[in-house]
């Protein structure tokens, strides 16, 4: 299982990190699509009548274990640094790329479409016992024996897909001074590839023989999911594998729903405020895959207690797993060894969107400098099957801010890799920025990150 169980490593070679998407940008005080992804009713404040995002593009990795200093040190013993310790271990590797999106002002209301491509792959509350026993040769162990009991859902899963954004925003009252709209995003959803391995409520026991090499399973109980879906269906050593994203055609749908308040500086430019806030409920919705791969089994395993497990008559020799490069081959070893029953078999299955919600105020202190609080929440648990996870954050963000240049530093706390600090630039419609450059050189940060993107309006 060690090629499976961490997949996610396949995305960490690209050298693209980050953890808010366009940290910074988003909220800028030139306003554009960028900040409409954020919350569709920010598109009553366009800068100009007519937008144009070119193309943009944020990657992001947020984890507990692997520090930025690992990364860029070059370190290529991955699987010994993700199980280090006794915590629970979590990942999130999330990419998106925002292709050639269109807006326009007209009078009250304002309209947009957009495209977008997005990969999101997690491990999620992974038992460092059970993760070394299955990446690491049993030599380089470090536990001879080690007992798991672990009630929450344990799981690894990667989904790909393409959207395309139909939004509406409308000014709904404005006087001199205060200005409030509201706006909403349809989302037509594209599922592209889908992987998820879970295992719940697992107990057992893993026993090492360092002389033998041997490491088994005994004493076990668990509830077992497999499910995949188009390319991933063939394995996880292709990346591109994780960039099929428009293949299983229009199967589903979300919304974002947006609301903001500007109170305006009387005394300055049309597109000057005091204040500029935001709330909006995002990614509310869900995906259907349908593709002719498609399997969503269920299993229970229980393997009985065997008082000398490494006398080779019995318990789930786990090494058997080390060499299988997709999910059907894992679950031919389980079903070869007796211990896992089939309970359910089914083909199209759905996955539910990352939904969330997000408050932010741009509060204007003096002059060109501004200072903006972002928070978001996510509304579903990340430990559910078909489940596609999000972490809670929230950050403040200095700025010095003018019609043609941009700098800020994004400050943040982040449910997974705690504090970061970043910097990013705008040069007219040219942006490009960190979430963690910062911090990673003063400390060793478990977060890095990257993004850029460029855009014009007329």
């Amino acid at each position: 299982m060690k090629k499976p169980l961490l997949f996610i490593i396949t995305l960490l070679s690209t050298g693209l990190y980050a953890q808010e998407h366009f940290s910074g940008i988003s909220t800028s005080r030139r306003t554009g699509i960028i900040n409409a992804t954020i919350n569709p009713a920010e598109l009553v404040n366009l800068e100009k009548k007519y937008e144009v995002s070119v193309f943009s593009l944020s990657a992001n990795v947020s984890n507990n274990k692997i520090s930025f200093g690992d990364l860029v040190g070059g370190a290529d013993n991955f699987e010994e640094l993700l199980f280090t310790g006794d915590d629970p271990v979590n990942m999130r590797v999330d990419v998106e790329i925002l292709g050639p999106s269109f807006a326009m002002k007209v009078d009250k209301w304002a309209f947009a479409i957009t495209t977008a491509a997005k990969v999101r792959a997690n491990l999620v509350d992974i038992d460092t016992h059970l993760g070394r026993a299955l990446t690491l040769d049993p030599i380089m162990s470090t536990t001879v024996t080690a007992n798991i009991n672990s009630q929450y859902n344990q799981r690894a899963t990667a989904t790909s897909w393409g959207e395309i954004g139909l939004s509406a925003a409308r000014e709904i009252y404005k006087d001199e001074e205060h200005e409030f709209s509201a706006g909403v995003t349809f989302k037509l959803l594209f599922p592209g590839a889908y992987a998820n391995m879970s295992a719940s409520k697992f107990k057992g026991t893993i026993n090492t023989n360092l002389l033998t090499n041997e490491t088994v399973l005994d004493d076990a109980q668990a509830n077992l999911n497999f499910a995949y879906s188009g390319s991933l269906a063939d394995g996880f050593d292709d990346a591109g594998n994780f960039a099929d994203f428009f293949a299983g055609g229009l199967n589903g749908f979300s919304t974002d729903i947006g609301f903001n308040y500007r109170w305006k500086n009387v005394n300055g430019n049309n597109d000057e405020y005091k204040l500029n806030a935001g709330l909006a409920f995002r990614n509310m919705g869900s995906m259907t895959f349908k593709d002719d791969k498609n399997v969503s089994n269920n299993y229970s395993l229980n393997i009985p207690n065997d008082n000398n497990p490494l006398d080779g008559t019995s318990g789930l020799d786990l090494t058997q797993f080390e060499n299988a490069d997709t999910i059907q081959e894992i679950e031919d070893i389980l079903m070869q060894s007796g211990y896992a029953t089939l309970n359910k078999s089914g083909k199209n299955f759905k996955a539910k969107m990352p939904a969330l919600v997000s408050a932010y105020a741009d509060y204007n202190i003096s002059g060109n400098w501004y200072a903006t609080g972002y928070f978001q929440q996510k509304l579903n648990k990340d430990s559910k099957d078909g489940q596609i996870a999000v972490q809670n954050m929230i950050s403040l963000t200095p700025r010095y801010s003018t019609g043609f240049f941009e700098v800020y530093a994004p400050l943040a706390n982040n449910e997974i890799s705690g504090f970061t600090a970043g910097i990013g630039f705008r040069i007219g419609g040219f942006y490009i920025g960190s979430g963690s450059i910062l911090s990673s050189a003063i400390s060793d940060t478990n977060q890095a990150d990257a993004y850029l993107g460029f855009r014009f309006g007329f």
